[in-house]
């Protein structure tokens, strides 16, 4: 098989930002893309892109004049955007990575602009089903779903992530304040209404009241446009007096870092992920995974971790404390997300990504 003469691959993007799971990605190909002799750009709207990393992207206006016939353009699916149209009508090499659109009931009455960009973007997904020469997604759950809007194939590609920078880097002022005896049950997500937070609050409340006085909740993750839905979690904090929650908001990846270093516990109770980067993360840093078994969720943990079916809160607690304590069973759960990292790592993702884009990059 010949490799071809490509200008270049290109990916674009709803928004591009510091942090977000689906930026983080992108810069990750992007790189990988570079590293294989192609010339690759970001593209997004101006207005989605971070002030500060607008140098580092471009207008999606400008790709009608910079993307070229023989070029490959990438979309990263995964909400309503104008970047969805422009993508469709580009006269290139067309491939989608369906990251999963969030059902938009889960916004309707908190944040009706995200709600419609959500019903949006399904609409448009059912469009562009059969638009792209290869399509792709990082979950078998967001194949599935994918299929089930019309596409005919899709292939199943895991996110691209950098692990190493959890590894890297630890604010130690935040880890110092976190590791003070109590015990740390963290979460790292969005604070958004598919996330259920409200649902974390109350596992929190009985595991604090009923089985270790002594703890502390840190909830990671921006709130920003979402403040209604957070001043809401605060309201039922003081509600059910729950002590010592921690919101951070949007926080650097040192500082995130040092979550993950002091907590005893990550514990997810969403209802809706394509995939949950947090699981990975988690068990990469050693912190078991106790999590409700909800979309893509069990596929990601892979038989590792802890999963409910109920949100039984009193019995959720009550498996908090025994994954908190020290013993047998948190020592096996651990080891048996130990071997699902190695798992993961052990896979060759820029070669898999390779294989996957074979039908745009090779000729015969």
């Amino acid at each position: 098989m010949l490799w071809s003469v490509m200008n270049a691959i290109h990916q674009f993007v709803a928004g591009y930002s510091r942090g977000d799971a689906i930026s983080n990605e992108a810069v990750v190909m992007r790189d990988i893309f570079r590293s294989w002799g192609y010339e690759s750009e970001l593209f997004s709207e101006l207005r989605r892109i971070l002030p500060e990393l607008r140098k580092d992207g471009y207008d999606v206006d400008r790709a009608s004049d910079m993307v070229r016939p023989d070029d490959v353009v990438l979309l990263h699916l995964s909400i309503g955007s104008i970047v969805n149209d422009r993508f469709a009508t580009l006269p290139c090499r067309k491939v989608i990575l369906y990251h999963n659109i969030t059902p938009a009931d889960y916004f309707r009455g908190v944040q009706e602009e995200i709600a419609r960009n959500l019903a949006q973007g399904r609409e448009q997904a059912r469009r562009l089903a059969t638009v792209a020469e290869v399509n792709l997604a990082d979950s078998a759950y967001n194949a599935a779903e994918f299929q089930c809007m019309g596409c005919p194939s899709v292939d199943v590609l895991p996110l691209v992530l950098d692990l190493e920078k959890l590894r890297n880097g630890v604010d130690r002022r935040q880890f110092k304040e976190f590791d003070d005896g109590k015990k740390n049950i963290l979460f790292v997500g969005r604070c958004a209404p598919n996330k259920r937070i409200e649902d974390l609050l109350y596992a929190f409340h009985y595991y604090q009241r009923y089985v270790e006085p002594h703890s502390r909740l840190i909830i990671a993750g921006s709130y920003s446009g979402l403040e209604s839905y957070y001043a809401y979690q605060l309201t039922q904090q003081r509600e059910l007096k729950i002590r010592d929650v921690v919101f951070t908001g949007s926080i650097r990846q040192d500082t995130l870092n040092a979550c993950y270093r002091a907590a005893d516990l990550f514990l997810c109770m969403s209802e809706h992920e394509g995939f949950c980067i947090p699981v990975i993360e988690s068990m990469v840093m050693d912190v078991p995974v106790l999590a409700y078994a909800a979309a893509a969720v069990p596929g990601t943990m892979d038989g590792a971790g802890v999963l409910f079916h109920e949100k039984r809160f009193d019995l959720v607690a009550e498996m908090m404390g025994r994954l908190t304590a020290e013993g047998p069973l948190r020592e096996s759960i651990l080891q048996g997300q130990r071997a699902r990292i190695e798992r993961y790592e052990a896979r060759d993702l820029r070669e898999e990504l390779k294989t996957r884009l074979d039908p745009v990059l090779c000729s015969a």
